[in-house]
C-alpha cells in the first residue's frame, strides 16, 4: 500500500507545496465548520441566560465570519485541489505517451497480427508467445490506459490525498476540543471517528476490490470490442462476424453493469457505518454530559450549560471530515488497479529476452538484404513496397524516430491518423498552426478535393461533426495527404496514402507523389511512400522492397532515360 502511494506520487509528479496549500484550504474550510458548530452551541446556551447584548456581539460577529470563511475556503480548496490534480494528470499522460513512444509496442503488435493471420494463434491469441504482452494490448486497452486509468489515478489527489490529510487534522482537533470539557466524551468521539474513518473505509475497500477488478476487466473488453466494431464494421459484416462481435461487447457491458451494481450495494453497507458512528457519538456525549452536568446534580464540579451544548453538538460537525473516507477507500482501490496497469507499460522484457520476430530475425544469405530497421536510404522520392505484415509501417516509424528519439524535420503520417470533430481548417492546422484559409484551400485543391470543397456550405470552415465518419474513405485519405503536404517537415513519411481510392486515382496519385516535377510536393522535400501496388511508370529514384522475412532490398534507379 505505502509503496503504491509513493509510486502514484512519483508518476503524478505531485508538488508537495501545492498539495500542502490544498490541504491547508481544506482544513480551513472544515475547521471553520467545526469552529462554527462550537461557537454556535456556546452562543445558543449563553443567549438563554439573557446577558447584555454587548456580551454576545463578538460571538455573533465571529459566527458570521466563520460562516463566510467556510464557503470561501471550500471554493479555494476546490480550486487548489483540482489545479494539483489536473497538473498531475498532464504529467502522468506525458510520461505514458513518452513510454509508448520509446517502446517497441508496434513491432510486438505487428508480430501478433502476423501470427494470427498465419493461423498460429488460437482463440485469445494462445499461439503467441506469452512474453509478448504488448502484442495482446489492443487499441481499446491503450485507450483505457491513457484515458480512464489516468483519470482514476488523478482522482486520488482530489478524493484521497487531500481528504485523508484534512480528516486526520480535523479529527485530532475535534477530539482535543472535546477533551478540554470531558476526557470520557473525547474517548467516545475518538472511537466513533476511528470506526467511521478507518473501519468503514477498510470495509468499503475490501467489499469493492473484487467487483472493481471485474468491472475494469469487462469494461476494457467492452471498449476494445466497441472500437473493433466502430473501425471495422464493414469488414466484419462481410466476414459474417459483426453480430458475434456485437454480442461479445454486449455481454461484457452487461457483466460490467452487474459488477458495478454489486460494488454499489456493498459500498452502501460500508457507508452505513458513518451514520451509525455519528449516532453513537452523539448519544455517548449526551449521556456523559447528563452525568456530569452541575452545579447541583451530576459529578462534583459539573459543567456549565454552554459546555454541555458544545459537548453534544460539536461531534455532529466533527464527522463531516471523515464522511468522505469510505469513498476515498474505493477511489484508492480503483487508483491502485489503474497504477498497476499503467506500470505494466514500462515493464516490457528487454530485447535480449524477446523471441525473434520477423522484423528482428536474420535475413539469410549474405547480401540478401538488410535487417529491419535499416537507415533511410538516399533519394528524394522513395517507394516502400511489400506484402501486408512484412513490416513496412514499422520501417517508416523507425525512420521517424518513434522507437527512440524523434528525428528533426521528419514526420510520419499514419494511414489511420485521427480527424477531429472540428472544422476542416482546424484539422489541417494540426500539422501547421499558422495555416491560413487560402493556403488550406490551395492544399485541398492540390490533393484533388477542389470539387468537393466547392460543394461545402462554409468551405474550409465546414465542421466535420463526426470526425472521420463525416467523410468517405477516399476523402479522408486526401485530407490526411493535404495535412502532410502543408506540414513544415522536410521529409514526409506517408503510410498507404492511396487506400480507399479507385485504382486509376490511386495510381495517378502515386505517380504525382513519386515525381519531383509533378508539383504535388516541392522537389526539395523528400517523400517516402508505402504502397502495395507500385505503377510501372513511376518516377521514384529509390525502391525499398520488404519481403515476408523482414529482409529489405534497396534499388537505386536512374531516371535519365525516362
Amino acid at each position: 500500500m505505502i509503496a503504491d502511494l509513493r509510486a502514484m506520487w512519483r508518476l503524478l509528479g505531485l508538488s508537495p507545496w501545492r498539495v500542502a496549500v490544498a490541504v491547508a484550504w481544506g482544513v480551513l474550510a472544515l475547521g471553520s465548520g467545526l469552529g462554527l458548530a462550537a461557537l454556535a452551541a456556546w452562543l445558543i446556551a449563553r443567549a438563554w441566560e439573557m446577558p447584555p447584548v454587548l456580551h454576545l456581539s463578538v460571538a455573533v460577529t465571529a459566527v458570521r465570519a466563520l460562516g463566510i470563511s467556510r464557503g470561501l475556503a471550500r471554493y479555494l480548496e476546490r480550486l487548489a485541489t483540482h489545479d494539483v490534480a489536473l497538473r498531475a494528470m498532464t504529467t502522468a499522460r506525458t510520461t505514458v505517451y513518452r513510454t509508448l513512444a520509446h517502446s517497441d509496442i508496434w513491432r510486438w503488435r505487428d508480430r501478433t497480427a502476423e501470427a494470427i493471420e498465419g493461423g498460429s494463434a488460437g482463440p485469445g491469441g494462445a499461439g503467441v508467445d506469452s512474453s509478448a504482452r504488448w502484442g495482446d494490448l489492443r487499441r481499446g486497452d491503450l485507450l483505457a490506459r491513457v484515458g480512464a486509468d489516468i483519470d482514476d489515478l488523478g482522482a486520488v489527489v482530489v478524493r484521497v490525498f487531500v481528504p485523508v490529510a484534512v480528516a486526520v487534522i480535523l479529527s485530532v482537533a475535534a477530539v482535543g476540543l472535546i477533551a478540554t470539557i470531558s476526557v470520557t466524551a473525547a474517548a467516545v468521539l475518538a472511537a466513533a471517528l476511528a470506526v467511521s474513518g478507518v473501519a468503514a473505509p477498510w470495509l468499503s475497500a475490501v467489499a469493492g476490490r473484487d467487483a472493481e477488478r471485474a468491472v475494469r476487466r469487462d469494461r476494457g473488453e467492452f471498449t476494445a470490442e466497441a472500437l473493433t466494431v466502430l473501425d471495422h464494421a464493414p469488414e466484419l459484416r462481410v466476414a459474417g462476424r459483426l453480430d458475434a462481435t456485437l454480442a461479445v461487447a454486449e455481454q461484457a457491458s452487461t457483466r460490467a453493469v452487474a459488477a458495478e451494481d454489486s460494488a454499489a450495494s456493498r459500498s452502501a453497507w460500508a457507508a452505513a457505518a458513518t451514520p451509525l458512528s455519528i449516532g453513537i457519538s452523539a448519544l455517548g456525549a449526551l449521556l456523559v454530559g447528563i452525568a456530569a452536568y452541575g452545579p447541583t446534580g451530576g459529578l462534583p464540579g459539573g459543567m456549565t450549560p454552554m459546555a454541555l451544548t458544545i459537548l453534544v453538538l460539536v461531534p455532529l460537525s466533527a464527522f463531516e471530515s471523515v464522511a468522505t473516507l469510505p469513498a476515498a477507500a474505493t477511489t484508492l482501490t480503483t487508483s491502485r488497479a489503474a497504477l498497476h496497469r499503467l506500470r505494466s507499460l514500462a515493464t516490457t522484457p528487454p530485447p535480449s529476452q524477446h523471441s525473434p520476430t520477423r522484423a528482428d530475425s536474420s535475413v539469410g544469405a549474405p547480401g540478401a538484404g538488410h535487417r529491419l530497421p535499416l537507415a533511410l536510404p538516399a533519394g528524394q522520392r522513395i517507394a516502400v513496397v511489400g506484402a501486408s505484415g512484412a513490416g513496412k509501417t514499422t520501417l517508416l516509424m523507425s525512420w521517424a524516430g518513434l522507437f527512440d528519439t524523434p528525428r528533426a524535420g521528419v514526420t510520419f503520417f499514419a494511414e489511420d491518423a485521427h480527424l477531429f470533430g472540428t472544422s476542416i481548417l482546424e484539422n489541417l492546422r494540426v500539422a501547421r498552426g499558422d495555416l491560413t484559409e487560402d493556403e488550406a484551400e490551395s492544399a485541398l485543391r492540390t490533393v484533388g478535393l477542389g470539387a468537393w470543397l466547392e460543394t461545402l456550405p462554409q468551405g474550409v470552415h465546414t465542421a466535420l461533426t463526426a470526425g472521420a465518419a463525416a467523410v468517405s474513405g477516399g476523402q479522408r485519405r486526401r485530407l490526411l495527404l493535404a495535412r502532410a503536404i502543408i506540414s513544415p517537415a522536410d521529409t514526409l513519411l506517408l503510410d498507404e496514402p492511396t487506400e480507399h481510392l479507385s485504382a486509376a486515382e490511386g495510381e495517378q496519385l502515386l505517380r504525382d507523389l513519386l515525381d519531383s516535377d509533378s508539383g504535388l510536393v516541392a522537389p526539395r522535400r523528400r517523400v517516402v511512400v508505402v504502397t502495395h501496388q507500385l505503377p510501372a511508370d513511376h518516377r521514384a529514384d529509390t525502391v525499398v522492397t520488404v519481403d515476408r522475412t523482414g529482409a529489405c532490398r534497396v534499388e537505386r534507379r536512374s531516371l535519365s532515360g525516362q
